[in-house]
């Protein structure tokens, strides 16, 4: 039933004008997070964390906040909206709708060198559009996908991401071995790393606050000497998108991989504060981030 309604929607979307479709999926998913739920708990927190980072012991605006959040789960409709019709987007559709404003350069020459590039990814915007871009432009990239239940479903989302020219490795057991595999090519690595699904991540601070982030950003660029860098794909106006490209990050082996992995993922952490804080309404994560006494604290 789960894989049915998906397929479904995803195949109205795909039928009706992409601003239609937008429109629809932002107006519900504005509805939906109206709602007093964890998920909007989980938004509230993450706002007022980055907003408090910001303004340095001064007042946060609680009306900033509500709008905010609200604004949280409208881009989010446009998120799902735009992933669904994005597998029909033509290419001079793609060229005409997203730039890449800064970074490129440092892409096109962390890729020449041939030791492959590992591309650090917050959950803003739509790191679907970038990746179907930089497919676009010939440099594509290899992500990691989120197992979904049932298989079907999870089959459903692996076809739609690989029509983009997105590669996909499955989450689990072999994916270490497969990027590394990759990477050792030369290829291009993408890994969202604002979220620790799988637990047992790296300890550090978000803005301000103690998490746990996925460790493989920075492992695998320490393990195969890639080119580490950090990007993002913000939504625009009118249906465009700004990518940005940070980096590189220094992954010079120096006190063993260990304290080399807590190194480099600190410095990680920070440039991504930065990118999030850029367009806090579009940090899609709706599960939590900080531990239960920490969210409390910072609701309070």
């Amino acid at each position: 039933m789960k894989t049915k309604l998906f397929v479904t929607l995803f195949g109205v979307l795909e039928r009706i004008p992409d601003r239609l479709a937008i429109a629809l999926a932002s107006l519900v998913a504005s509805l939906i997070g109206r709602r007093q739920s964890a998920a909007r708990r989980t938004v509230t927190s993450n706002v007022r964390a980055m907003l408090e980072a910001q303004a340095a012991g001064a007042p946060i605006d609680a009306g900033l906040v509500e709008r905010l959040v609200n604004r949280n789960f409208k881009t989010y409709g446009r998120y799902w909206a735009e992933g669904a019709t994005l597998a029909s987007v033509s290419a001079s559709q793609l060229s005409s709708r997203l730039v890449i404003a800064e970074g490129e350069d440092l892409l096109r020459e962390a890729l020449a060198r041939g030791n492959g590039v590992v591309l650090a990814l917050p959950h803003v915007g739509s790191w679907e559009w970038g990746g179907a871009y930089l497919a676009h432009i010939g440099l594509p990239m290899t992500a990691v996908a989120e197992r979904l239940e049932p298989e079907e479903l999870f089959e459903f989302f692996l076809e739609k991401r690989t029509s983009m020219g997105l590669g996909v490795i499955p989450l689990g057991p072999e994916a270490g071995t497969a990027l590394t595999k990759h990477l050792k090519s030369g290829g291009l690595v993408g890994l969202l790393c604002d979220r620790d699904i799988l637990g047992g991540g790296q300890p550090t601070t978000l803005f301000g606050h103690p998490v746990t982030v996925p460790k493989g950003p920075a492992t695998l660029a320490l393990r195969t000497g890639a080119t580490l860098l950090a990007g993002v794909a913000y939504s625009g106006p009118h249906g465009h998108h700004i990518a940005h490209i940070e980096g590189p990050i220094d992954t010079t082996r120096v006190d063993g991989l260990r304290a080399d992995v807590t190194r480099v993922t600190e410095q990680l952490t920070q440039i991504m504060e930065g990118l999030i804080a850029r367009s806090p309404d579009q940090w899609h994560v709706f599960t939590p981030v900080y531990d239960e006494d920490t969210t409390s604290r910072i609701l309070s």
